[in-house]
């Protein structure tokens, strides 16, 4: 017959166990991460560049992108418009600096266009010299969804729609307010005066292409980590096609996966040719939905993809700035009085955030568009 358990020997086991099982969770927290996968000594990342990063180079740490990038066309003897096309870029850059922000859209709008004609040109993609772009107005008020965009199937803005694969077969009309409401670099002042919409852009950091080691599936796919802000059942559902990644302990900061994977046979760094082309096609459907904010951080975020209402546009940023900058061009040269009342209601915060950032964000994406580079201020670290 066993003799009974005393009160404080099994206190003391049950002590033992608490911490048995906090040290083993502690074991499990501190897992390793899932290994990149690789091309030789160079990982393939998340880069700014959607159709031709180049994963070998380092991050570009410069405060003078455009002459790094004149340099390179320079250097990969690009033609004698692509460079003239880059320079007038810049020339409407710097007169931009010198304008109110009554003025400033009309030369903004130029260094867009002539930067985009640069891109074009250089890859090779044909367009014709029309804008490719128009603006009208709905009678009314002077408010934003008043403002009409109409993207139009041929010129330059289609030709920059053709090389990210989103021409418009025909005239599409869209208004500057929800124009504005797509652009990550700017959402955060959009919800502050449009407080009543939902935010479209969930932060992420840590983006990675990664694969698991320890099964025998030849495969990879597309992780991050959310904010703790974000880190709920209620964000994961506003991502659809994402799940959260059981291999971690997901305590306060979740890690989600992409359900589809890519094709990854490799030996020894060195991946085979069609695993290289089955991460291509994964890596363009990734990175065109994801978007990124220029500073002097990573800063990415997924867009939601769970909202069905027409306030939404499924287009690339730069379209999408594009678009809204040369209604405003148009408001400035044709309608300033006009310009001027946005500009000092509500919205006018708004609208001034746009014409002072979108500049720097526009130039920075295209730079790594033409290069394949990522660009980042010099002085903090890499």
């Amino acid at each position: 017959m066993s003799r009974p358990i005393s009160v404080d020997r099994l206190k003391n086991r049950i002590d033992k166990n608490e911490k048995d099982i906090k040290d083993i969770k502690e074991k499990i927290e501190k897992k390793k991460k899932r290994p990149e996968i690789k091309n030789g000594k160079y990982n393939y990342d998340l880069r700014k560049a959607i159709r031709t990063p180049n994963f070998k180079n380092k991050t570009v740490l410069t405060d003078t992108t455009a002459e790094y990038v004149l340099t390179y066309l320079q250097g990969k003897k690009a033609s004698e418009e692509t460079i003239f096309y880059w320079q007038q870029a810049m020339n409407f850059y710097e007169a931009t600096q010198l304008l109110d922000i009554f003025s400033a859209p009309l030369t903004t709008y130029y260094c867009f266009l002539n930067a985009t004609k640069s891109l074009l040109d250089y890859k090779g993609v044909h367009f014709d010299f029309k804008h490719g772009v128009s603006g009208s107005r709905k009678k009314g008020r002077a408010v934003l969804q008043n403002e009409i965009v109409k993207f139009h199937p041929s010129g330059v803005l289609a030709g920059l729609g053709e090389y990210y694969q989103q021409k418009p077969q025909k005239t599409e009309s869209y208004n500057l307010k929800d124009l504005l409401y797509n652009l990550p670099y700017i959402h955060r002042a959009y919800t502050m005066v449009y407080s009543n919409q939902p935010e479209l852009f969930i932060p992420i950091y840590n983006p990675r292409f990664v694969y698991d080691p320890c099964r025998n599936k030849k495969n990879g796919w597309f992780e991050a980590e959310l904010e703790e802000e974000y880190s709920d059942n209620k964000s994961l559902k506003q991502l659809k096609g994402y799940s959260m990644d059981r291999y971690y302990i997901n305590k306060n900061n979740y890690v989600i996966r992409r359900n589809k994977q890519f094709d990854w046979e490799c030996s020894r760094n060195k991946p085979e040719e069609k695993s290289i082309k089955s991460f291509e096609k994964y890596y363009y459907k990734i990175r065109k939905n994801v978007d990124y904010i220029y500073s002097p951080n990573e800063l990415w975020y997924l867009k939601r993809n769970d909202l069905n209402n027409s306030s939404i546009i499924d287009k690339n940023t730069l379209i999408i700035t594009m678009g809204a900058m040369h209604r405003l061009s148009e408001l400035a040269r044709y309608y300033p009085l006009i310009l001027k009342s946005h500009l000092e209601k509500e919205q006018g915060w708004l609208l001034r955030e746009f014409i002072n950032k979108s500049i720097v964000q526009f130039i920075d994406a295209i730079a790594s568009e033409i290069t394949g580079d990522d660009f980042r201020q010099t002085g903090f670290r890499n």
